[in-house]
């Protein structure tokens, strides 16, 4: 088969940083569970994962765009002592920070695999919480963090008579509403500093809380919101309201605000950026 469409592979290494002795005699020996990170987390972490995205056309001789098994080698060899080095205090004349190991990261893996196309590195710091380098975007990095409100509201529009919106929203426009547990994905863009930072995360999170979570929590959204009075709460409308309500807060930051992403439930999510 040939075409000439492009691929991009995402392959995710997870990993934990064991506290203790210079080297976790785990890196002298071959995993036993991959899945569930290796070196295999012994005590209270930290745990993490690295997604190294490849971009490209596939080796018609394997059908592989890149064998993932270079891509957990380059990663455990290099990345994970790195990395570890930083977490336990061992590296100089600094630790680089969780904002500029993603950057150095999406190079070392260019260099270490030259005939790819690393498109993208990724360190998820928590299943919340991650930065990501883009090779369109360096060294600038997108910080992503999760947060979540409940809520309730009704699909209803005033352009539809009665039975088109029961045809068109179905269950979604029974007149007493119904409830979610929205989450929230807000992703900042930038250049770290001198420093190493982007932005400091605790107000980052105070600037989402403040605006976003405590405006919408516990609210019928059609009833109680102003944002919403006029406009239909459907999962893509509260993703754009929510990053209008945003923007203005992040101008002055170092960071600016890239997207936001809602998920009504697991399986419906909308992405809103400008």
């Amino acid at each position: 088969m040939s075409g000439a469409g492009l691929f991009r592979l995402t392959r995710e290494v997870r990993f934990a940083v064991n506290g203790g002795g210079d080297d976790d005699d785990q890196l002298l020996r071959s995993p036993t569970n991959s899945f569930g990170g290796y070196p295999t987390l012994v005590g209270y972490g930290p745990y993490l994962a690295i997604d190294v995205t490849l971009a490209g056309e596939l080796d018609p001789r394997t059908g592989y765009l890149r064998n993932i098994k270079d891509i957990d080698d380059a990663v455990r060899r290099h990345l994970v002592p790195a990395i570890r080095a930083d977490v336990l205090g061992q590296s100089a004349p600094r630790a680089l920070t969780p904002f500029e190991q993603p950057v150095v990261a999406l190079g070392l893996l260019q260099s270490l695999m030259p005939n790819a196309r690393v498109d993208e590195v990724a360190l998820r710091l928590s299943p919340f919480l991650c930065i990501a380098c883009r090779a369109s975007e360096h060294p600038m990095v997108r910080l992503s963090q999760k947060f979540e409100f409940s809520a309730s509201h009704r699909l209803h529009s005033d352009a539809l008579s009665e039975e088109e919106n029961r045809k068109c929203f179905g269950k979604c426009n029974n007149p007493h509403g119904h409830g979610h547990n929205y989450e929230v994905q807000v992703t900042l863009a930038g250049q770290p500093d001198e420093n190493g930072l982007l932005i400091d995360v605790p107000a980052f999170e105070k600037i989402v809380a403040d605006t976003v979570i405590e405006r919408f929590d516990h609210k019928n959204l059609n009833v109680e919101t102003a944002e919403f009075r006029e406009v239909m709460p459907s999962v893509e409308n509260i993703a754009m309201v929510i990053y209008r309500l945003l923007k203005p807060p992040f101008e002055k930051a170092r960071a600016r605000l890239a997207s936001v992403t809602v998920w009504e439930t697991p399986k419906t999510w909308c992405e809103y950026s400008e």
